[in-house]
């Protein structure tokens, strides 16, 4: 739109006099320098209007050649001032150029990251001084060619630098309302507050709702991600995730993590709402205290099984339980509460469209390699066991503090998935591992998907039935989160 106003207004201002009028008729037909700057800066114009309206210039470049025609554009208008007839044989030749009006419009109309923006105005505005430089260099009898050094600078430098600072000062006020504006539409109600992190599927932003005092964190699911190999593109897998969000909006087990809201936004970038939680991972837990008591595994264990239970009932499989999923909290009045994350990236058993195995052609891996199930890895069907699967992995974590196998590529660690028997958690760690545990963890770790407890339920009720089942309490919970008192925002990061 600009590069067509640019053009329209250069055609009005040097042309339009010319038609109507003889004596500018006569000057602008004297000579080719006088009417030739015209037409290449109409032309420059034109020729840019077209290319970005014919998609021949790529998103990413357009920002770029607007700043680079911003300031080509204002040469071009100084060139035209400047070998202008009527106006060198002016008297005084002073007053402001249209230069001055074109950078202030372009900073205004077009939001721009305001340190680009002050680096373009101070290039455009730069053409005043250049172009009295060269006029006086050529011989060419001008005020400025008779001034003092201070005189140019007050007459030809210094009202430019005004113009450079209010360009600034309205590409930061542009730029900061466009930002409000785009994250308002793109997010519905809820405000962006505070960035808490990034991970593989994309942002984590802690958010307020714009008129309820709720506090909610919300991610942001990036357009890659989305699309990935032979998803049939943006739109289908828009459709898909849409899908399996109602779905899991329906889940109501406590240990699944509310889902609020979900959408598209206009860059085709996916997002959750979800419910902001206090406490840690298992990931970080470990990492932080060391392995978990069994009994205390058992009771973590228990309440994931509640929240696969519930998704196995409605035909969903997650595919990516892993410690980082898993979140421990004070809940309320509750202690060591768990609550599943990630449940918006699950997958209906019977979804036929999504058939990738674990690493596709675009070299991305569906579920995390160190907890994955074999058939998951090998692009096999899978069911809810490929999830009991992932939840003896996250178990051998809890009570070792290590992954079940090591590798040094991702590939590698999925392969002794497929093939490698596990070493017995009791082998790795420190802690006494009951017997009956630790044959529980083994089953769940089974290649063959058969030969896994069948079911959440199963694991559950198996759990229930171990003699340490009953020692860690909610008075044990209790007492090690007053004592430890890890409280703290997390990010939802899958």
């Amino acid at each position: 739109m600009l590069a067509f106003l640019y053009a329209f207004i250069f055609f009005m201002a040097s042309f339009l006099p010319a038609i109507l009028l003889r004596q500018p008729r006569v000057f602008l037909t004297a000579t080719p320098l006088n009417w030739a700057p015209d037409v290449i800066a109409i032309l420059l114009a034109l020729t840019v209007a077209v290319l970005i309206q014919t998609g021949r210039i790529p998103l990413a470049a357009i920002a770029p050649t607007g700043l680079v025609f911003e300031v080509v554009g204002s040469y071009g208008i100084v060139a035209a001032e400047f070998t202008d007839p009527m106006r060198l044989n002016a008297p005084g030749f002073i007053g402001f150029s249209w230069v001055a009006v074109w950078t202030l419009l372009f900073t205004v109309v077009v939001p721009t990251r305001p340190r680009r923006a002050l680096v373009a105005a101070v290039a455009s505005v730069s053409s005043i001084p250049v172009g009295m430089a060269v006029l006086t260099a050529a011989g060419v009898p001008t005020t400025a060619a008779r001034a003092s050094a201070g005189e140019f600078f007050f007459l030809y430098v210094f009202p430019y630098c005004l113009v450079v600072v209010m360009a600034y000062v309205g590409a930061r006020v542009v730029y900061g309302l466009g930002t409000e504006v785009r994250r308002a539409r793109e997010l519905g109600s809820y405000r962006l507050v505070e960035r808490l992190g990034q991970g593989g599927m994309g942002e984590v932003w802690r958010a307020e709702h714009r008129l309820l005092a709720r506090p909610a964190a919300i991610k942001l699911i990036r357009p890659a991600v989305m699309s990935g190999s032979g998803s049939g593109g943006t739109a289908a897998a828009i459709r898909r995730f849409e899908r399996e969000a109602q779905v899991t909006a329906q889940l109501r087990s406590p240990h699944t993590v509310n889902l609020f809201d979900f959408g598209a936004s206009d860059d085709g970038s996916f997002y959750y709402v979800m419910e902001l939680l206090e406490g840690f991972d298992a990931e970080a837990l470990v990492r932080r205290f060391g392995p978990i008591p069994p009994e205390r595994a058992i009771y973590v264990l228990q309440q994931i099984c509640h929240s696969l239970s519930e998704a196995e009932s409605r035909g969903l499989v997650h595919r990516d339980i892993k410690p980082a999923n898993i979140f421990l909290c004070r809940y309320g009045e509750d202690y060591d509460f768990v609550k599943v994350l990630d449940f918006g990236i699950v997958k209906a058993a019977n979804d036929v469209t999504d058939t990738r195995p674990a690493i596709t052609i675009d070299h991305t891996i569906q579920g995390t390699p160190a907890y994955i199930a074999p058939e998951q890895a090998l692009g096999t069907e899978i069911d809810n066991r490929s999830d009991i699967y992932a939840t003896g992995c996250v178990a051998y974590w809890l009570l070792t503090g290590q992954t079940v196998f090591a590798g040094e590529t991702p590939l590698a660690v999925i392969m002794h998935h497929v093939h490698t028997p596990p070493v017995p958690p009791s082998v790795r760690s420190e802690l006494p591992i009951p017997a009956a545990l630790e044959t529980l963890v083994l089953s769940c770790l089974a290649k063959n998907p058969a030969d896994r407890p069948q079911s959440a339920k199963e694991l559950s009720r198996r759990l229930a039935a171990l003699e340490t089942a009953t020692a860690w309490s909610e008075e044990r919970a209790r007492e090690w989160w007053t004592r430890t008192a890890p409280v703290g925002t997390r990010s939802l990061l899958g």
